[in-house]
């Protein structure tokens, strides 16, 4: 990606300017600079047809307050892909270094008439902030720049309420949504109060007649007894899948969670590994709803294999509250196949946001296996560093399914050993018990002697009980 340039002239930072150093220098920090290469680029789109898509012409904009410049980069290149998946057309592509985002308009009132400027040449009818606005930088912005200005947690939530298909995905969206927009209210004070006169159900009646509910307080109240009403029935619809994971721990069955980077190619793997036909598309957050699949180890073994929503740097709190009960299937997990896109500008960048929102939900006892993917479309060096820095880690192409087998061999290795040991006969008209061995346990050697089979394997111990191995 090409360098920031400034709108007015180029400011070079002596050595003792860096970030690093908490100084900067006073030009640099006020020079509102233009990203390039990032505008979206419309290919054999006639006018007509433009027309018709009627996409949202967006100008972003972010402040660069510590790491390199590099970084600062790499977020707002990930804004644009954000604000394109959400159907706009990235027009232009600011980003002011700061020592702190302002307090007031996000990027200083100076810079606010730079902004409003980029907006009316370029056309553009909404700012996109790489931030989490507060209320009142919100409307300030707003006010000054006369377009509509959301932020980046607003941007996510709008592309998780298109892509949530079922109930739940939805629900959870809503609810979300809902923790997001309370704390974003606008009102007027007690010019839209209501009272609540006569013999009222309180016991209001006389005396108790006044300035009454702001509409603002009756917004909260709705919306604080609608999330209510939402988290009810998430959890209602959570009890089908913790029944189902009740099963699979009663039978002793390992659990495998897909983890990872947005598009990192996780839908794919999963397709690879069991057939499991999930959709798979070239788009951020393709996958809200999990998805678990039964899947075997090279010698046999049964395990779950779940698909999980993808992170991504600053995931909004909101969303890993509200989808925490979907992503219980990572906390539970036996082994968690950490999926990192190796051909991404940062895969680095991807590894740590996802194991930050990992420890965020808990899923730090899991053993994580780290799986380099898109090995086809990456940079020979960059495996290679990965690799290297990710101990135990395996390099695959879910697109091509160059290194699966490797991968099998390391779930295998990884997967948890079964408790007990057994060398036992099983009679030969219980062969439901013989087939339980090869799927729940590790079977070590089997042979056909004249009472039945015999079995050298090891074992759970609900297993070891039908066996009637007790002790």
């Amino acid at each position: 990606m090409s360098r920031t340039e400034p709108l007015d002239e180029k400011v070079h930072p002596t050595e003792d300017d860096s970030p690093d150093t908490g100084t900067l220098d006073l030009q640099d920090r006020q020079a509102l600079r233009r990203v390039v290469g990032l505008s979206t680029e419309l290919a054999d789109v006639t006018e007509v047809e433009y027309r018709r898509l009627r996409l949202e012409r967006v100008v972003l904009v972010g402040v660069w307050t510590e790491g390199s410049a590099t970084d600062a980069e790499n977020s707002l290149a990930e804004l644009a892909a954000l604000a394109e998946t959400a159907g706009s057309q990235v027009l232009d592509v600011l980003l002011q270094r700061r020592s702190r985002p302002d307090p007031a308009t996000y990027i200083g009132s100076g810079k606010v008439v730079e902004l409003r400027e980029a907006v009316v040449v370029s056309g553009a009818d909404t700012v996109i902030c790489d931030g989490e606005l507060t209320p009142a930088q919100l409307r300030a912005l707003e006010d000054r720049v006369k377009v509509k200005v959301v932020d980046r947690t607003a941007l996510i939530l709008d592309i998780f309420a298109q892509h949530a298909k079922s109930k739940e995905g939805k629900t959870q969206v809503e609810l979300a949504q809902l923790q997001y927009m309370t704390q974003r209210l606008r009102g007027w004070g007690g010019e839209l109060s209501r009272q609540a006169g006569g013999r009222v159900a309180g016991g209001g009646g006389i005396g108790g007649r006044g300035p009454g509910e702001t509409k603002l307080e009756t917004d909260r109240r709705r919306i604080g007894a609608r999330m209510a009403r939402l988290r009810r029935e998430l959890a209602h619809m959570s009890t089908a899948r913790d029944t189902k994971r009740a099963n699979r721990v009663r039978h002793e069955v390992p659990a495998v969670a897909i983890a990872g980077y947005t598009n990192a190619g996780k839908s794919s793997l999963l397709n690879r590994l069991t057939d499991a036909g999930a959709l798979v598309e070239d788009a951020l957050f393709a996958t809200l709803d999990p998805t678990v699949r039964r899947a075997e180890t090279p010698d046999g073994r049964t395990y779950t294999l779940s698909d999980t929503v993808g992170f991504v740097r600053h995931l909004p709190h909101q969303l890993v509250e509200a989808f925490r009960s979907t992503l219980e299937e990572v906390v539970e997990a036996d082994l968690i196949l950490h999926v990192v896109d190796a051909s991404d500008r940062d895969p680095e960048g991807q590894l740590s946001a996802v194991r930050e929102v990992l420890a965020e939900i808990g899923a730090t006892d899991a053993r994580e296996l780290v799986v380099v993917n898109k090995t086809d479309a990456a940079d020979e060096h960059t495996v290679t560093r990965l690799l290297r820095e990710e101990p135990g880690s395996v390099a695959v192409s879910a697109r091509t399914g160059e290194g699966l087998d490797a991968l099998r061999l390391a779930i295998d290795a990884a997967l948890p050993r079964p408790e007990f040991e057994i060398d036992t006969v099983i009679p030969y008209d219980r062969g439901d018990l013989v087939s339980r061995v090869f799927e729940q346990g590790d079977v070590e050697s089997f042979d056909h002697v004249e009472t039945g089979t015999r079995v050298h394997a090891r074992v759970g111990s609900e297993l070891r009980t039908a066996l009637g191995l007790d002790d």
